[in-house]
C-alpha cells in the first residue's frame, strides 16, 4: 500500500441524479439475513448503549449489539427474546464459554454474537469462532476487530459471518497512541473490500474513527455494509452516558475508566458536548443525510454511494 487515508482525506464528487426527491433514496440495509432502517450501529460500549436503548432499536428496527461489561448475557437474551433482536457481545474467557454452553443447554439464543476483543487476528479469536461452531448454535457471529486483508481472511475462514474492521480509529482508543500499531480507517476497509479475499457474504461493519456523519457515508463508499459509531449517540440527550458539568462522559471499552484497574489500558475518558438530541432524533438525521449523499452520488440507494468518484485532498480551505 503506498499511502493510507483517513475518511477526512477524501471528498467525494457529486455526478447528475434522477431523484425529483430525496425522500425516495432507499437507506435500508440487507444484513445477514435481516434488513434494517439504517446502515448505523451505536457502538457496544457502556457509554452508548444500555438495555433501555437496546429494546428501543430493535423494536423500531434498527440494529444494535449490546456491551458485554457488567451483564449477565443469558439473562439478557432471555429478556430479548420477546423482541424483534437479540444481539449480545461477548469476550474470548472461559466465563464467556460457560455463558454459551448455558445458552445451549436451555435453547435460548441470541440472533447474533458478536466476539469482541482488540486484536481479533488472534488464536484467542480462531478458538471461541470454533467453539461457537461446535456448539452448534445458530445464531450469526460477527467478529473483531482487525485492519488487514489477512485478519479479515482468516476471520472468514474461521467462520465469522461479518468481519468488524477498525483498530485505533476511535476517539476514545489510544491504541496508535500506544503500541504503533493502526490503519486509517478509509484505507482499512477499502483495502479489504478490494481485495480477492472479500466475499459479500461475509460483510464488513466499518468501527471506528466516525466523526460527523459524512465519515458514515465515506466508510460505505470504501465498502463497508454497516458503521458503528460512539461518540455521535454518546453525546445524545437520552443516551446512558453519565452527564458532569453539562457534558457527558466518553470512555473506551479499554480504558482504566471502563476496566476498573490500570492493566493493558488502551482507551482514554473524555468528555463531549451534550447534544439535545435524542437517539430517535440523531437517527432521523442520519438517515437524511445519508439521502442526501445518495441524491448527490446520483443513485436510489446505499449501494450507489460506492459508485461515486473520490478525490485525495491535499489542503482544505474553509
Amino acid at each position: 500500500m503506498k499511502e493510507a487515508l483517513h475518511y477526512k482525506d477524501i471528498c467525494l464528487t457529486p455526478t447528475y441524479s434522477e431523484l425529483k426527491t430525496r425522500k425516495d433514496a432507499d437507506v435500508s440495509v440487507d444484513f445477514l439475513g435481516f434488513k434494517f432502517k439504517l446502515p448505523i450501529i451505536p457502538s457496544n460500549m457502556v457509554c452508548v448503549i444500555d438495555e433501555k436503548r437496546a429494546e428501543w432499536l430493535s423494536e423500531n428496527d434498527y440494529f444494535y449489539i449490546m456491551h458485554r461489561f457488567g451483564i449477565d448475557n443469558y439473562e439478557f437474551i432471555k429478556k430479548s427474546q420477546s423482541w424483534n433482536l437479540s444481539s449480545i457481545s461477548i469476550g474470548v474467557q472461559d466465563s464467556d464459554m460457560r455463558s454459551l454452553e448455558k445458552m445451549k443447554q436451555n435453547k435460548i439464543y441470541p440472533d447474533f454474537i458478536t466476539i469482541d476483543i482488540a486484536h481479533g487476528d488472534s488464536i484467542l479469536m480462531k478458538n471461541m469462532i470454533q467453539f461457537i461452531k461446535k456448539l452448534n448454535l445458530p445464531s450469526k457471529i460477527i467478529a473483531g476487530n482487525v485492519c488487514s486483508v489477512d485478519g479479515y481472511k482468516n476471520l472468514k475462514n474461521w467462520g465469522a459471518d461479518a468481519v468488524k474492521v477498525g483498530i485505533g480509529g476511535g476517539s476514545a482508543c489510544s491504541t496508535k497512541n500506544k503500541t504503533g500499531f493502526t490503519m486509517p480507517m478509509y484505507s482499512a476497509i477499502k483495502q479489504i473490500s478490494k481485495s480477492e479475499h472479500y466475499d459479500p457474504e461475509v460483510p464488513i461493519i466499518a468501527d471506528g474513527g466516525v466523526r460527523e456523519h459524512a465519515d458514515i457515508v465515506k466508510a460505505i463508499h470504501a465498502g463497508a455494509n454497516m458503521v458503528m459509531a460512539g461518540g455521535i449517540f454518546s453525546r445524545c440527550i437520552d443516551s446512558p452516558a453519565e452527564v458532569v458539568d453539562g457534558h457527558k462522559v466518553y470512555f473506551g471499552s479499554a480504558s482504566q475508566y471502563n476496566k476498573g484497574e490500570y492493566r493493558n489500558v488502551e482507551g482514554i475518558k473524555r468528555t463531549l458536548n451534550l447534544d439535545t438530541m435524542t437517539y430517535s432524533d440523531k437517527l432521523l438525521e442520519i438517515e437524511q443525510d445519508l439521502q442526501s449523499a445518495i441524491s448527490y452520488a446520483g443513485g436510489k440507494s446505499l449501494k450507489d454511494i460506492r459508485k461515486a468518484k473520490s478525490i485525495r485532498v491535499t489542503h482544505w480551505e474553509v
